[in-house]
């Protein structure tokens, strides 16, 4: 995607990480925020009626609201290059970011700094990024009904589309929902939680309790009752289409529709769901083809964060689940 540079930086052994999305000429962004419980930086500039119309990256980043911090080590490396708002006396570089908890695998006293911030701006590079167990996703898992005991190993994941007229979309995720990620195809379970091997929940023989059927059910409720909001999935949608803030807005905002295809359930008050949009400018478009497109595009993503994942911390991945 031509103006846009993806880079991770991840720390393998507190297993944990970030991940930046340069867009160092600016690019209009938008966004939009569904979960109950989400963790942001600077998310309100990117709203229509607010100053502010281009930004310089996005964040993604695991160590919960601790990880907001490796936004300040992107913000260094723009500022270092020049690159950011001219305010007169400064170019103040526009970074919004948003979080996922990763604190209960590996070691909750690490998390992502300025310095991992920093670290992924040099890693960042043109073409496709690594996915799976990389940057944002390194701690990312999903399928938390009965608790991270038995839940699924998930990561980053990234698809890309190309449209008539020379319109790309692209998607980059860090899948960490409470809920299951399910095959669009056909909405089978791909990876949720795991049935507890002491629970007499019938599955059919399959490993996976369906965390929607659980939820009609006095088991999801007492459950529910003391959960936490330890949960989300975050991404950013790109594109190279000409918009304004508030068309990539509308992008942001039909690209959950592709998060409710895969996520389910979605944007409960466990979740923080938050999905960026960036629009380099450089193409016409019509906003309602991108943004049907950039739904298709990030369910794609969703998929590939779980196909992706490797086992870690003894949590299974898809690959594992399959092969069983």
């Amino acid at each position: 995607m031509p103006g846009f540079r993806i880079g991770h930086a991840q720390d393998r052994e507190a297993i944990t990480g970030c991940t930046v999305i340069l867009c160092e000429a600016g690019a209009v962004g938008g966004i939009d925020q569904r979960g109950g419980a989400p963790g942001t930086r600077e998310s309100d500039a990117l709203k229509p009626m607010h100053l502010v119309q281009q930004v310089h990256a996005i964040v993604l980043s695991g160590g919960s609201a601790f990880g907001l911090d490796s936004a300040s080590g992107v913000v260094r490396y723009l500022e270092e290059r020049g690159v950011g708002f001219d305010v007169g006396v400064a170019k103040v570089p526009i970074v919004p970011a948003a979080i996922l908890f990763d604190l209960a695998i590996g070691d909750p006293k690490v998390r992502p700094s300025p310095e991992m911030g920093y670290q992924a701006c040099l890693d960042a590079a043109d073409g496709f990024p690594a996915q799976g167990n990389v940057g944002a996703g390194m701690g990312a898992t999903v399928g938390k009904l009965f608790g991270m005991d038995y839940a699924v190993k998930s990561g980053v994941g990234c698809a890309v589309e190309d449209l008539a007229g020379g319109i790309r979309v692209a998607a980059i995720v860090a899948v960490n929902a409470f809920g299951d990620v399910v095959d669009p195809q056909n909405g089978a379970i791909m990876a949720g939680a795991r049935i507890p091997p002491d629970n007499d929940i019938s599955a059919g023989g399959g490993v996976f309790a369906d965390t929607q059927a659980m939820f009609k059910t006095d088991i999801g409720r007492n459950i529910l009752s003391f959960a936490s909001g330890a949960n989300t999935v975050i991404g950013a949608v790109l594109t190279n289409a000409n918009f304004n803030k508030e068309q990539v807005n509308k992008v942001a905002q039909m690209s959950h529709d592709g998060l409710a295809r895969v996520i389910r359930p979605a944007h409960t008050m466990l979740d923080g769901d938050t999905i960026f949009a960036l629009a380099s400018g450089e193409l016409p478009a019509y906003v309602s083809i991108v943004g049907a497109c950039a739904a298709e595009v990030f369910a794609g993503a969703i998929v590939n964060a779980v196909t992706n994942a490797q086992s870690v911390a003894g949590l299974p991945a898809f690959a594992d689940l399959l092969s069983a």
